[in-house]
């Protein structure tokens, strides 16, 4: 009888585990068929469209044939580059505030903190640009527009920099601090240079998630006609030509936006790449 039931027992638990094989199975091929459904669609949609006079040309006006999104390009490039450039300091120094300096309370703290912050809705942080920036301005911008990408990029670049500081190893700390160099020439010195490959990955990553970024845009880059004009006046965007060419009622614009929607797939699929590639290799 002892036998019959550990005989019973065994085959429930193979076979219960060759259910939830299946079920993760199914589930990773849901997720691949999802992305491809979506790469897909917009390739067939917009790969028609492509050529080298849409990333050479501006846009023109309706009724004109052909135009581009040149300026929209570098638009989008010079928003992201600008968010990085001012996201970047604050986010490394909060991770390595987290991994090398705060206590466990203050850790918590912050920690939750930069969780909340990188779960508010973007829309919420482009209204916030908006009254602390476009408002007392008194002009759309691409500082404002920079400034609101820079705050939804800042927790993802600190918490990730806290992951990878804390994967360098503690022997490596110790070996600095037996030198006699302080904490701070330590963590310069030795523990950031030993968590490059994942300080870098994480930075691109978050330059990934704000180059395709529009609602807060809307409230402060706002999108322009006559291309960069700098810092202080208004900037067109991918994101945001793709959004007003997908609502507007002519084709020629709707057939833009899908060519301007696989273009902005290329450009995070390729910073994803990148990703992957600078993730394998270690810096010295």
């Amino acid at each position: 009888m002892r036998i019959v039931t550990a005989n019973t027992s065994n085959l429930r638990r193979k076979w219960m585990s060759g259910l939830m094989l299946a079920f993760c199975g199914l589930a990773a091929a849901i997720c691949v068929l999802i992305l491809a459904v979506i790469l897909g669609y917009i390739l067939v949609h917009g790969i028609s469209f492509i050529n080298l006079d849409f990333i050479t040309q501006a846009s023109r006006p309706v009724g004109e044939a052909g135009g581009g999104m040149r300026d929209e390009i570098f638009g989008t490039l010079i928003l992201s580059a600008l968010g990085t450039v001012l996201a970047l300091p604050i986010g490394l120094m909060a991770g390595v505030f987290l991994a090398e300096f705060a206590g466990p309370k203050a850790a918590a703290v912050v920690r939750f903190l930069a969780d909340v912050l990188a779960g508010v809705p973007s829309i919420v942080v482009g209204v916030f640009a908006y009254a602390i920036l476009v408002r007392p301005m008194h002009s759309y911008s691409a500082l404002s527009a920079g400034v609101a990408l820079a705050i939804i990029m800042i927790p993802i670049v600190a918490r990730t920099a806290e992951e990878a500081l804390r994967l360098v190893p503690s022997s490596m700390r110790e070996a600095a601090l037996a030198l006699g160099v302080t904490r701070w020439r330590a963590v310069v010195g030795v523990i950031i240079p030993g968590a490059m490959t994942g300080i870098v990955t994480g930075v691109m990553l978050a330059f990934a998630r704000i180059a395709g970024e529009t609602a807060p845009l809307i409230f402060t880059a706002l999108g322009s006609a006559f291309g960069v004009q700098g810092l202080f006046k208004p900037i067109g965007a991918l994101p945001l030509q793709i959004y007003r060419y997908a609502l507007s009622p002519y084709a020629d614009w709707q057939q833009q936006a899908w060519a301007g929607a696989f273009l902005l797939i290329v450009l995070v699929l390729g910073i994803n790449i990148v990703v992957r590639w600078v993730s394998s290799r270690k810096f010295r």
